[in-house]
């Protein structure tokens, strides 16, 4: 088994999963979807030294933007993957489980509320935001998607292993 391009194959799909969610949710609630050039700016900022913004909207466009965060939404997908893998143990991967999964899922919630939020201008937990308590909800909502994404792309996995 090759555990590496399983636990790529589960991330990636766990984040389109999440991303397809983002899709539904503007359509049938008129909740604008993510912007994830928005993180490639916080990103790209990171290589000039700064780490914080008042807000992010607000700073200076950085070139790729948009390519740096996907990449990273991507990526960090990938990386969360690797922690349920990590912690549940690759036989996850031969017989995945939702309790885990979604574990991992809404555990990924305190990357957002305590270092891109804060990072980019919201606050700790979007506590600079127009309406905090909705946005965490969102969050939460959000990575309770990922992590169920997780579990359907651990099925997945699954079904191709035993192919």
């Amino acid at each position: 088994m090759n555990t590496i391009l399983f636990t790529i194959l589960i991330g990636a799909g766990a984040t389109a999963t999440m991303d397809l969610w983002g899709i539904v949710r503007a359509k049938l609630f008129g909740i604008p979807a993510l912007n994830f050039a928005l993180v490639g700016r916080w990103l790209g900022h990171m290589l000039e030294g700064k780490f914080r913004h008042d807000s992010i909207a607000a700073a200076k466009r950085v070139r790729g933007e948009s390519l740096i965060g996907w990449s990273a939404h991507y990526l960090i997908g990938i990386g969360f993957a690797a922690i349920l893998i990590g912690l549940f143990g690759e036989g996850w991967i031969q017989n995945p489980t939702l309790l885990p999964a979604l574990f991992v899922g809404v555990a990924t919630v305190v990357a957002p509320f305590f270092i891109m939020q804060p990072g980019m201008g919201a606050g700790i937990a979007a506590s600079r935001t127009p309406n905090p308590n909705g946005a965490k909800v969102q969050s939460l909502v959000n990575h309770s998607v990922f992590g169920l994404g997780l579990y359907v792309s651990g099925i997945v996995a699954a079904a191709i292993l035993r192919y």
